[in-house]
């Protein structure tokens, strides 16, 4: 485990995935998900170099088939750490020929945790090390846990979008694929969801076209987390479906997963990042509490 703090903040990230295990304030309060299997052995999963499910697992790259597991192998993976500080660390992931029997490409993918007051910037930096295209999506899976404080419920939370906004849901088929279709998201006064547990009957709710930035409260005054997103295309909301989690995962996204019954060809799916060979790709999000 690594840790790093400031007058703010520690938060702790386990080499296993780069993952976060824990965002701490000065005054001891917990913002993250504690990983509780009864509901969801997950806390903060770093997706790469695929978000969600593919169709039987499975997805063709330059005519060869490959089988890979859901939201990609980085979750599995243990990451070196590269450079640290107080409030810093940088964690890598490189290619292996493990890797490349469900990926076929040389690269390296770094997770840096970077603390700012009350805020942690991620940042996801991709380079393709390889002499071919290489394409990738990623996203950040972080729960949070609902209530924040004492005396508060499930329900009392809401999310609200940094600006009035008028999104609209990627629709999931029956066993849980990209379905095709799409509809409006209509949220009360253009800003606000409030939260229930049966949002999540059908797995998670993906949003394109939102605010990009996004606060989880019970209202003014309350403890909270602000998510920004800047480069992100897509948000996940989710948490276990048919249960009463006390979690909510909020969930920035670049690309989508798998279309219902789609053997997916990794250079045809369109909302993939396309990185040509020897370039970098960097993209940042970040997380504030309060």
């Amino acid at each position: 485990m690594q840790t790093i703090r400031n007058s703010a903040m520690t938060v702790t990230i386990d080499e296993l995935g780069a993952q976060l295990q824990s965002i701490t304030a000065s005054d001891g309060t917990e913002y993250l998900w504690n990983g509780d299997s009864a509901y969801w052995s997950g806390r903060a999963p770093n997706l790469f170099p695929y978000v969600g499910r593919l169709t039987n697992d499975t997805y063709t790259c330059g005519g060869q088939e490959y089988r890979m597991p859901r939201h990609g192998f980085a979750k599995l993976t243990v990451f070196s750490v590269l450079t640290r500080g107080e409030d810093h660390i940088t964690l890598r992931m490189e290619d292996s020929e493990e890797s490349r029997k469900i990926y076929p490409f040389a690269f390296r993918f770094d997770v840096s945790y970077i603390l700012e007051g009350h805020t942690l910037v991620i940042v996801y930096a991709t380079e393709n090390m390889g002499q071919d295209t290489m394409f990738f999506g990623q996203g950040g899976h972080p729960g949070f846990r609902v209530p924040l404080e004492k005396g508060r419920a499930f329900t009392d939370y809401r999310l609200t979008f940094a600006r009035p906004c008028r999104p609209w849901q990627v629709l999931m088929s029956d066993s849980y694929m990209i379905s095709g279709h799409e509809a409006p998201y209509p949220l009360e006064n253009g800003v606000t969801l409030p939260l229930r547990h049966d949002l999540f009957d059908r797995d998670a709710i993906i949003l394109k076209h939102f605010a990009r930035s996004v606060t989880l409260s019970a209202g003014e005054g309350t403890r909270g987390v602000t998510l920004d997103c800047p480069k992100m295309r897509y948000l996940g909301i989710w948490h276990m479906p048919h249960t009463d989690a006390p979690y909510v995962c909020l969930e920035p996204w670049v690309s989508l997963p798998s279309r219902e019954g789609v053997v997916e060809e990794l250079s045809q799916q369109f909302d993939l990042v396309a990185l040509a060979p020897r370039q970098r790709d960097e993209n940042r999000w970040s997380v504030t509490i309060f």
